[in-house]
């Protein structure tokens, strides 16, 4: 079993290059780094329980554990949140940090005070060592702890899908797969026992799924599905670009590509934008990108669509 959780730990670390060849490359998505990195700690810290052979040992690799346990909520509630297009002030990221501090502050106490565990003992499973614990008092501030980000969690998704955006609807429902298979993996562990720590198991697959749900979330817009503009009648040679719906707008733009050209996610996004005249700084604050992103982004729209700016862009609309 020695070898199982190390198994675990090797297939957690290799989410880091993934996240560098498939993520990185396109977006920087920090959250998603950090909550890989907090995986692998996690799945390092069971390992090392596996192969101690003290409860000194076994205590010092469970706090490395905790480590990576209290932060993952945390990458998820913010990565969760940015991909629904939310952002907080930096003094509420700075009051989730203090709380996950605080938390890992009150688990460090372990072996010093009866306050997280009143005593804890270890002994060989198939080989591995398993550490066993009796609870102390605060031990039930970390359930709070977690219980209050899944809630955190949930809302956020829930706020998303309460917008009438389809891809905003879309994202949000494969966060809240991702949330309810996370909780449902949860309560799965503690109710029925396994011989790996199955939250081994579950902050892994969580991981993934992150991972899926973001190259999902690069998938592409088909000419088929804008909606069809209001016809206009042959008598009418010039078409006025106030007189457009952004619809219609999108369906000439579409029908003037090649057959097997699209467009993504994030680039129909920013043409949306671009057709409602906003400005870079105005659709970096709107999609919660930096102005550089918006730039890279924008820059793609154009080699896509064949153009060199705006102004041809909004020409599309003069013949």
């Amino acid at each position: 079993m020695q070898w199982t959780y190390g198994a675990l730990f090797l297939l957690s670390l290799s989410l880091l290059p993934l996240y560098f060849l498939f993520v990185r490359k396109k977006q920087n998505e920090p959250w998603m780094l950090f909550l890989f990195a907090c995986v692998a700690v996690v799945n390092l810290g069971y390992t090392l329980i596996a192969f101690g052979d003290t409860v000194e040992f076994a205590l010092f690799a469970n706090k490395i554990t905790y480590l990576g346990q209290v932060l993952i909520p945390l990458c998820m509630f913010m990565l969760i949140s940015k991909l629904c297009g939310y952002t907080y002030k930096k003094w509420m990221l700075g009051v989730l940090i203090g709380a996950a501090v605080i938390m890992f502050a009150i688990i460090c106490t372990t072996g010093y005070l009866d306050w997280y565990y009143t005593s804890a003992t270890i002994e060989k499973v198939d080989g591995a060592t398993v550490l066993h614990k009796e609870y102390g008092v605060l031990h039930p501030i970390n359930l709070i702890y977690v219980i209050l980000y899944f809630i955190g969690m949930i809302t956020v998704i829930g706020l998303s899908l309460g917008q009438h955006k389809s891809a905003s609807q879309k994202h949000a429902c494969g966060m809240l797969l991702i949330v309810l298979g996370n909780i449902a993996m949860w309560c799965f562990g503690k109710v029925i026992p396994w011989e790996v720590e199955f939250l081994s198991v579950t902050y892994l697959m969580s991981a993934g799924g992150f991972l899926i749900e973001w190259l999902m979330l690069q998938d592409y817009v088909h000419k088929n599905e804008v909606p069809s503009p209001v016809i206009v009648e042959e008598k009418a040679p010039i078409i006025i670009v106030d007189n457009m719906t952004r619809a219609e707008k999108i369906k000439t733009i579409l029908a003037s590509l090649p057959e097997d050209t699209v467009l993504s996610t994030r680039q129909m996004d920013i043409l949306e934008r671009i057709l409602d005249y906003k400005s870079r700084k105005e659709i970096a604050v709107e999609l919660h990108l930096s102005e550089n992103t918006v730039k890279t982004h924008t820059g793609m729209l154009y080699k896509a669509l064949g153009v060199s700016g705006r102004d041809e862009i909004y020409a599309m609309f003069q013949k």
